[in-house]
């Protein structure tokens, strides 16, 4: 039985209730309370039977609407939710994910025509950018079509998926630790995150050739977060923001940056660590 179903039984419900109690009340009192009970304290008590019962019954059938009225709405708030979502995914699809696409193929002719080692660099430099722009909006268009989760937590398990893709394109073993609270992040802040934890795992798959591969998010007891991207692997020599063509790296730290959070890509001891920290008390004192 759906809502508009129930709704119309309720409110027959609620309609009958009241009659049928004076209608049973009048039956009992002539059939067989008349001797005991007098006219006038039969009609005086009437009322208050009628009362006693609306407060019992009526009233648990009026809570019972109202939560199918608002089941009603909030069944109507997810249909037009889902109708722009998927209206926003394919203005995506057919604006910008195919834009980026052509400038992609001219960046590849820019390539081929040039001889130019700098020009090379510059173009290798817009492609990885173009490249990271097209997975976000490909990753957007994914998630508008997909039906918004009422787990408020729910964006982190894109991020254990992500982590998963890499442990098994790589071959590595995957482990997922996340204890930052969900209401500890904006809205931009999750995008953000999102988009530096799974570049710092593109950079993993590429170049590590790690066993294991972590993901630690850990608040910081004052309002900020830590996120560690760790990896067993082959490691890097230098600075790996200057080696060639770790363009990754590079868009993790920018993003970082414009978001005020700090950016840290080094080798502890056997393990290479991509770090992201949101100060609590700087924010506080900002």
């Amino acid at each position: 039985m759906d809502n508009r179903s129930k709704d119309r039984r309720l409110k027959w419900l609620i309609l009958l209730i009241p009659t049928l109690t004076i209608g049973l009340w009048e039956y009992v009192r002539h059939a067989f309370l008349l001797p005991y009970v007098s006219m006038e304290l039969g009609n005086l008590l009437a009322p208050f039977i009628v009362l006693a019962v609306t407060l019992t019954l009526v009233r648990s059938l009026f809570a019972r609407m109202e939560q199918s009225q608002m089941a009603l709405q909030r069944e109507k708030e997810a249909k037009a939710a889902l109708e722009e979502r998927e209206s926003l995914a394919r203005e995506l699809h057919d604006g910008i994910s195919q834009s980026m696409f052509l400038l992609a193929v001219k960046l590849d002719q820019l390539d081929e025509l040039s001889r130019d080692g700098p020009v090379r660099e510059l173009a290798g430099g817009l492609r990885e950018t173009v490249r990271v722009m097209h997975e976000d909006v490909r990753q957007a268009i994914a998630n508008l079509r997909q039906p918004p989760s009422p787990d408020s937590a729910a964006w982190v398990v894109p991020l254990r998926e992500l982590l998963g893709e890499t442990a098994e394109l790589s071959g590595a073993r995957a482990e997922f630790v996340w204890t930052i609270p969900d209401d500890g992040l904006t809205d931009k802040e999750k995008v953000e995150l999102h988009a530096c934890v799974r570049e710092a795992l593109v950079n993993v798959r590429k170049h590590a050739q790690a066993s294991h591969v972590y993901v630690v998010g850990e608040p910081d007891g004052a309002g900020g977060f830590r996120c560690r991207v760790e990896d067993d692997g082959v490691g890097f020599d230098g600075d790996p923001l200057q080696a060639q063509g770790r363009f990754g790296l590079r868009m993790v730290r920018d993003r970082a940056r414009s978001m005020g959070w700090s950016f840290l890509a080094e080798r502890r001891g056997e393990r290479t660590v991509v770090e992201l920290v949101k100060s609590g008390r700087k924010a506080e004192k900002g």
